[in-house]
């Protein structure tokens, strides 16, 4: 797969990959794509008593991927034939979706995603983008294979087992975008004894709320927040960016800042530490969370 993938974090942009299901578009992050596959769908081996929306396994070299049906996903229908599949890695796992068309990678602004109107937990859209005048839905990936199987990403399962003390004195921001992790992350830090924190559903809201902290209190400002916990994919904002704007400001650069994304990859990592993150932690690694949360404040109000 040719791409003019982007090297330099923190710019306000991405890549996306355009792709069509029955002729509708649809948009993935291009950085979560290994490669795009050609198949015969004879390839496909069944697999049993499986999740509907899961057409199978198929042997890509040395891996054996799970496929998943993405018309099955967002129009409750099997494909019967089909040639293109993408193959993805997120949560430190690699899954390939099947799909009708390529359409183009094209380069674009986070802040050129708009935010759905339907922003409920069960939403499978995380934003719209107006291309060539035509509405493409970028897709929630993560939520798509985490509710096919639980156990791979963040979910309730996982936050039973974290360690609950006082903690209601730390303030602490979550920038997520999805409403589903904004929820579990609230579950679980209100188990682990947090009780001050404040959730923003963009990267943009949070910068903003820093920025007016910082004006109004100046080096006070950790008297309303000590920590940022922020995904690193948001409409208006990423992750990487926001991190970037914090640690370039002479007051909030002081501000630890946890990027807790599905794209903390061995091969991605690089970019997180490039702008400056205290620490990267993968989505599913909800109970590392509360321990990293802890090192850094205990670090930070030396």
């Amino acid at each position: 797969m040719e791409t003019n993938i982007l090297l330099e974090s923190g710019t306000g942009e991405l890549e996306i990959l355009e792709f069509a299901i029955s002729k509708r578009h649809y948009a993935i992050n291009i950085i979560k794509i290994k490669e795009i596959l050609d198949v015969d769908a004879n390839r496909l081996t069944p697999l049993p008593l499986s999740h509907p929306a899961i057409a199978g396994l198929i042997l890509n070299r040395t891996e054996i991927l799970t496929v998943i049906d993405l018309k099955y996903v967002v129009e409750g229908v099997k494909s019967k034939n089909f040639s293109k599949l993408i193959v993805c890695e997120f949560n430190k796992l690699k899954v390939a979706f099947i799909i009708d068309e390529v359409i183009k990678v094209q380069r674009i602004k986070w802040e050129e995603i708009m935010k759905p109107d339907d922003i409920s937990p069960n939403s499978l859209v995380v934003g719209n983008i107006v291309i060539d005048n035509n509405i493409v839905l970028m897709l929630d990936f993560e939520k798509i294979v985490t509710d096919i199987s639980p156990e791979t990403g963040i979910s309730e399962d996982r936050i039973y087992n974290v360690d609950y003390r006082d903690r209601s004195s730390i303030k602490l921001i979550i920038a997520d975008d999805s409403a589903m992790i904004r929820k579990l992350l609230e579950n679980t830090l209100l188990k682990a004894g947090f009780r001050g924190f404040k959730t923003f559903s963009d990267g943009k809201q949070a910068w903003d709320y820093l920025k007016a902290v910082s004006v109004e209190k100046g080096e006070k400002f950790t008297d309303d927040v000590e920590i940022l916990i922020t995904d690193i994919e948001m409409p208006q904002m990423d992750g990487h960016a926001l991190t970037r704007h914090i640690k370039e400001d002479p007051i909030l650069c002081k501000l630890p800042v946890i990027i807790f994304s599905s794209l903390i990859t061995d091969d991605l990592k690089h970019k997180g530490d490039s702008v400056g993150a205290d620490g990267q932690l993968s989505k599913p690694e909800v109970g590392e969370l509360v321990e990293l949360v802890d090192k850094l404040i205990a670090e930070n109000r030396k």
